[in-house]
């Protein structure tokens, strides 16, 4: 089997669960921006010298492939969804929150604005939380428009973003570069 369908080549996608839509669909863009902050993520662990750091990063990427699951099902086809894969409750939010709480009482947030690059695991991290941070603002265009059947998907990108901006400014440490 091939990867190559040709199925695409006149500007559609399949959905998760059934449906052509085209490629600029809101979904496509929510979670097609989610997988470029998933691949950031990737980097980011990839680049580490820290263990703990990418086991976190492990999970938060396989995470947010259960919300680009929740994003890429068309909202009358999430019954089949729930039937395979679990889906995103306020508990992974609320982790994520007391993971970014946890860090902010570690190390103090910044006193100005933060110029990625500190470090090449910090940049990549920086990447995955603008990227993470878009991802978000095409989830609320599907929600807006009736399309997202988990609202928690939007708290947990939220979340998501904070908690990759804390984990960028620990990874830095000392090389941290403010203006």
């Amino acid at each position: 089997m091939s990867i190559v369908t040709r199925g695409g080549d006149g500007g559609e996608t399949q959905l998760l669960y059934g449906g052509r839509v085209p490629k600029d669909d809101l979904r496509t863009e929510a979670y097609g921006t989610l997988d470029e902050a998933i691949a950031a993520m990737g980097l980011a662990r990839a680049l580490t010298a820290d263990p703990a750091l990418a086991a976190e990063l492990l999970e938060l990427e396989r995470e947010a492939f259960t919300v680009g699951a929740e994003l890429a099902t068309a909202r009358d086809a999430r019954d089949r969804l729930l039937a395979h894969f679990p889906t995103l409750g306020p508990d992974a939010t609320d982790r994520l929150e007391a993971a970014v709480h946890a860090l902010e009482a570690s190390h103090p947030l910044p006193r100005g604005f933060v110029l990625p690059g500190g470090t090449p695991a910090a940049a990549a991290l920086d990447l995955a939380r603008g990227l993470v941070r878009r991802a978000e603002r095409r989830a609320v265009a599907v929600a807006r428009a009736g399309e997202l059947g988990n609202p928690e998907v939007l708290r947990y990108l939220n979340r998501l973003s904070d908690l990759l901006f804390m984990l960028a400014r620990v990874e830095e440490g000392d090389a941290a570069t403010l203006k």
